[in-house]
């Protein structure tokens, strides 16, 4: 915490941390990809559900979720998509988020989550900055994408649904094969690239790795 105050003529900011520890210890978090740690009990669960979309009751169990997620990041492996490629995903909440999400982590890819909000400048400013190969997106949220300066760099548009032009996420999930987790240092290997909104200036990329996160 940051104190100053001019009108009490403080000549120098004081500076005053303080540490609130709970009664329980710390919590251990394991040095491993996350997607293994989130599916570790997915066998186990097999037909329970594990994703819910909420407007239309489509329910996902915690097999099928598993299984899309290995079928999917395949199929992006075989349109070259590799480790710490960036891949944005601007959608609102739903299934396939998530099941987008872990196939790029499975793949040792990193996600950067875009808010559907943004303007058209703001959306094209996020996959510039984070060098962004691939967008997942929705067919609404697709016209910001859709202008030239937008889409530069882009190697392929992934839409929830259909497009003209984009590639249906569906396609993805075929099973024409299965994807094993790759290996990664929890440590140093980024997952994500979410975008703060900034006290001042443009929004910027805050790194994210397995096991903690910070803002370069």
């Amino acid at each position: 915490m940051l104190l100053s105050c001019k009108s009490c003529k403080i000549p120098n900011p004081v500076r005053t941390e303080m540490i609130i520890k709970g009664p329980y210890p710390d919590v251990s978090i394991p040095e491993t990809a996350l997607t293994p740690l989130v599916l570790h009990r997915a066998k186990e669960l097999g037909d329970k559900p594990a994703l819910i979309d909420g407007p239309t009751g489509r329910t996902f169990t915690y097999q099928q979720v598993a299984e899309a997620i290995s079928i999917v990041a395949h199929n992006l492996s075989e349109r070259g998509f590799r480790k710490g490629d960036v891949c944005g995903i601007l959608s609102p909440n739903c299934p396939e988020y998530g099941i987008a999400f872990h196939a790029i982590a499975t793949l040792g890819g990193i996600v950067t989550p875009i808010n559907p909000l943004y303007t058209r400048y703001e959306v094209g400013h996020q996959l510039k900055d984070s060098g962004a190969r691939f967008l997942i997106t929705t067919p609404s949220c697709a016209e910001k994408v859709l202008e030239a300066d937008n889409r530069a760099g882009l190697d392929e548009l992934i839409v929830f649904g259909s497009l003209p032009g984009a590639t249906p996420f569906d396609e993805l999930l075929v099973d024409n094969g299965r994807a094993e987790q790759v290996e990664i240092n929890p440590r140093e290997d980024l997952i994500t690239l979410p975008y703060s909104s900034a006290t001042t200036g443009l929004p910027k990329g805050i790194v994210t790795l397995n096991l903690r996160s910070w803002r370069p």
